[in-house]
């Protein structure tokens, strides 16, 4: 379909790509369990994650369902968000981990301003911590933050929306990184 605007002629589709640049989360991905959640790879929103230039991800096959040793792993972005979201309990407090690790060649991570934010609720107000760990992450996997300084989120009592909106962030530096592996985030009940 094309639209005539003054002395040029534009097709409603020129701007569109055949698929779309970022990775959608699969819900089927996330595992609950007795005292919350994991979310595998492809349970994560990700900026970027349909183009293998920037992210490998997964497949969405009936074959790699389950796979615990699933991994998405950034090739090179300049731009990093990797979120995901789930349904707590009211009165409740939380504990939120990534498993993470290093691959070899990883780069540009040196002073790199990443963010561990999370909120309760779509109009919550975000709680978060610089995660000065990925300056020197291991090559193997490692939860971040660590059990020593938990990331911990109260869930009110009183709140209307209990879903946890939840990511890693770095999109203000502007440098290109890659080699990160994010193999899983864990939401679990603390007692």
């Amino acid at each position: 379909m094309s639209r005539y605007i003054g002395p040029f002629t534009f097709s409603t589709n020129i701007f569109t790509m055949g698929t779309k640049p970022h990775h959608d989360a699969d819900y089927e991905a996330i595992k609950q369990d007795q005292g919350g959640y994991t979310l595998k790879p492809r349970a994560f929103n990700i900026v970027w994650g349909n183009d293998n230039r920037y992210w490998r991800i997964p497949s969405r096959s009936p074959s790699t369902r389950g796979n615990n040793d699933e991994v998405a792993e950034l090739v090179q972005v300049s731009w990093l968000e990797v979120t995901g979201s789930v349904q707590l309990q009211p009165s409740k407090i939380y504990q939120l981990t990534f498993k993470l690790s290093f691959k070899e060649d990883a780069f540009g991570w040196s002073g790199c301003p990443v963010f561990l934010m999370a909120k309760v609720g779509k109009k919550g107000k975000y709680k978060w911590r610089r995660l000065k760990e990925l300056e020197s992450l291991p090559k193997e996997k490692t939860e971040v933050p660590s059990n020593s300084e938990p990331f911990l989120i109260e869930v009110p009592s009183e709140v209307i929306d209990s879903r946890l909106y939840f990511g890693l962030y770095e999109v203000w530096s502007g440098k290109w990184k890659g080699g990160l592996r994010v193999h899983e985030a864990t939401v679990k009940e603390k007692k």
